[in-house]
């Protein structure tokens, strides 16, 4: 039998050798299946150390990039554009996924705890980070306003410690923090733009202050229409060929996929803001199944479905709305994890590459600032008057993840600006792995020391 001459290297031994490409190719698939075995296997004991599985992740992309392994070599300055979709998609995922958790009426107040964070905490940021970048690193009003805009979004993708651990979790820094990572990716969206105009890459709706106001407000409103009715839309669709005939039952992942991707293509073909389109119909398909369901979580309306009885639970009219949101929202949770994993090898290759740069501490400073000053005096400053006490507010301000997010915006500089915006990619990644590092290896312990806060006295209550 003869060996395959493009992919096996004759010699003297009596079977084909594999050439260097065969056995990095097998590397990679080593790599992978051993990497997601082994967080399958140690969810547990990972879960009760100071660590994250996107630790784990960047420490790995680290060590196969071009500093230690070398198997791979990310160019951004050779194709940025494959990198920032990579970016792009693995932010949808993820904003579709916490849409879905979301499991409040809107009329509830504890959604005034995310919006608050997703607009005038973030607006505060923006505005401090700009000042430190231009009066402390000497940078121009639209290198600063970009990297200010780049790094204000808290990342949905890593915040799975932080995030409601399921729909109809209402506790108010979980549904805070999740809720603010849905906004602001797409709320930073105009202000990044705006950075590019003023470094000579002009941008839709950055023409003057009326013209930006203006596509501010139709990129938000349009895409909270857009994601909303497509949703609304979808979910009755499929609500009445289950109940009425019987059809379009099963690959709920490909429903998932199919209404996320129409949400984020429909607000990009009228400039919309199309991160915000996702994010609302996450929150619309859950909202109808919370209309048809009620006050009783969907889990316990399917907990007695058998395995086998799967189908007549999606045509019951009583129980079809609460199997379609469940078994879309956990295929949407298992494509994130894939994504996160992705995502945090791609940014730790990229660290890789680029970490000589990143101890300077020109490029060390903005993460500090954000993490130390920026973040506590927006959230303290946003949260004035609200519902939320002086501990939540602390910790809140402690938990600003920052890692997909950030780095999608910056691939986008690279993309849109070249040179202009690359020397900002050190601080970027900076943010992230100290980011990653530290609010990682810290968000176990404070969010059980706040629990054992607020549990202890409601415990003391029920026993008196």
């Amino acid at each position: 039998m003869q060996g395959l001459p493009c992919r096996w290297a004759a010699g003297p031994f009596p079977f084909p050798l594999p050439n260097l490409d065969m056995i990095a190719e097998a590397v990679w698939f080593l790599l992978i299946g051993g990497l997601l075995t082994f967080i399958a296997l140690a969810r547990g004991p990972i879960g009760r150390l100071p660590l994250t599985g996107a630790m784990i992740y960047l420490v790995v992309g680290v060590f196969i990039g071009p500093a230690f392994a070398g198997l791979v070599d990310v160019d951004l300055t050779r194709d940025p554009g494959l990198v920032r979709m990579l970016a792009e998609v693995g932010l949808v995922i993820s904003l579709f996924a916490i849409g879905m958790h979301l499991r409040v009426p809107l009329r509830d107040r504890l959604w005034m705890l995310p919006l608050r964070l997703g607009g005038p905490a973030m607006l505060v940021t923006i505005a401090l980070m700009t000042a430190f970048v231009m009066l402390v690193e000497g940078r121009p009003l639209g290198t600063a306003l970009f990297l200010a805009a780049t790094l204000a979004p808290t990342d949905p993708v890593l915040a799975n410690e932080l995030r409601v651990k399921e729909a109809g979790d209402d506790e108010p820094v979980r549904f805070a923090l999740s809720g603010e990572g849905g906004l602001n990716d797409g709320a930073a969206y105009p202000f990044a733009m705006l950075g590019l105009a003023l470094v000579g890459a002009p941008q839709f709706g950055t023409g003057d202050g009326l013209t930006f106001a203006g596509s501010v407000g139709w990129g938000v409103g349009s895409a909270l229409a857009i994601g909303w009715v497509l949703a609304v839309v979808f979910v009755k669709t499929v609500f009445y060929l289950r109940t009425r005939y019987g059809e379009a039952i099963g690959l709920d992942g490909f429903l998932a996929l199919g209404l996320m991707s129409a949400s984020y293509g429909a607000a990009l073909i009228v400039h919309a803001y199309a991160f915000v389109a996702v994010f609302a119909a996450g929150v619309a398909l859950r909202h109808e199944e919370l209309r048809a369901t009620g006050d009783t979580n969907p889990a316990e309306v399917l907990e007695n479905v058998e395995r086998g009885a799967r189908v007549d639970a999606a045509k019951d009219p009583e129980r079809a709305h609460a199997y379609l949101a469940e078994a879309m929202m956990g295929f949407t949770l298992e494509m994130e994890r894939i994504a996160e994993l992705s995502l945090m090898l791609l940014i730790g290759c990229v660290v890789s590459a680029h970490w000589r740069e990143m101890l300077d501490a020109k490029a060390v400073l903005p993460a500090l600032f954000l993490f130390f000053v920026a973040r506590p005096l927006s959230v303290y400053t946003a949260m004035a008057g609200s519902q939320a006490d002086g501990g939540q507010k602390r910790i809140i301000g402690w938990m600003g993840i920052r890692g997909v997010g950030a780095f999608y915006y910056a691939v986008l500089g690279i993309q849109e600006a070249g040179d202009t915006l690359r020397a900002l990619l050190p601080a970027v990644l900076d943010t992230i792995v100290l980011s990653v590092l530290v609010h990682g290896s810290t968000a176990g312990y404070a969010l059980q020391r706040y629990f054992r806060r607020y549990r202890e006295p409601k415990e003391q209550e029920q026993r008196a």
